[in-house]
């Protein structure tokens, strides 16, 4: 056999295997994009919610003492003295230190601009944030550190703790994913299909939100024996989301 003819073969035998490999190629892919199409026609997607209402176990709020003196020695002073007054009132009420974080602490000159600008005196800031799950104390805080001169009571925000939220947890999703699948199924029966599985799930949650309540300094200042500030925390929502894409068929 001439070299010519043996070369005349092997080109014909290249071009028939790159045909061969296109046609495949093509088959496959035709394979591939009918699968995913068909896959993405047999499904559905739902969202399902659930919430519940709940009375908030945690109440945080800000204690502050602000003193303005001619020196800013005498503001720092006067203002520690104070502070650690009020502290020391929360402590004997039960709290711990964990409970009682120092949230801002300032000393910054008073100016006067009448005549140009002059230093007329100092303000030295010092404030506390409490944060506790003992709400029966929450009167007796606000009291006890207006009675030790704290000037500076902030509003009351009561939130939903983690632990709280983690004990809810179980009980929404079973409702949240239950109300995505009656929906679904409501779905599936109205185009006379059923539903065969599941292929993605994704969940989101919600909570903690915080409710604030005012809290007026003149009104906090209660003389031994007089009336306690009353204290209501409410209700809060927690609640959960699922979204569901189910199998049809």
């Amino acid at each position: 056999m001439s070299p010519e003819t043996k070369n005349d073969r092997s080109y014909f035998a290249i071009i028939a295997l790159s045909i061969v490999l296109v046609v495949m190629s093509l088959t496959i892919y035709a394979i591939t994009q009918s699968g995913t199409e068909q896959s993405a026609a047999d499904t559905i997607t739902m969202s399902g919610y659930a919430e519940q209402k709940v009375v908030p176990d945690t109440a945080s709020l800000n204690i502050g003492v602000v003193i303005q003196a001619d020196t800013s020695e005498e503001a720092a002073s006067e203002n520690a003295a104070i502070m650690s007054a009020v502290i020391e009132g929360l402590k004997e009420l039960g709290l711990d230190d964990k409970e009682i974080q120092t949230s801002y602490v300032s000393v910054y000159p008073i100016y006067n601009y009448d005549e140009g600008r002059t230093i007329t005196g100092y303000s030295a800031s010092n404030s506390v944030e409490v944060t506790t799950t003992n709400l029966d104390i929450l009167s007796d805080v606000i009291d006890r550190s207006a009675a030790a001169g704290a000037n500076q009571i902030g509003s009351i925000s009561f939130t939903v703790s983690d632990e709280q939220q983690e004990e809810l947890r179980a009980d929404l999703m079973d409702e949240a994913v239950a109300d995505a699948a009656s929906k679904a199924n409501d779905l599936a029966d109205s185009l006379d299909l059923k539903i065969t599985g599941v292929q993605t799930a994704s969940i989101s949650e919600s909570g903690n939100n915080r409710i604030y309540y005012a809290m007026d300094v003149e009104e906090a200042a209660m003389d031994e024996g007089g009336v306690s500030t009353p204290i209501e925390p409410g209700e809060s929502t927690v609640s959960m989301s699922v979204q569901v894409t189910y199998y049809i068929g």
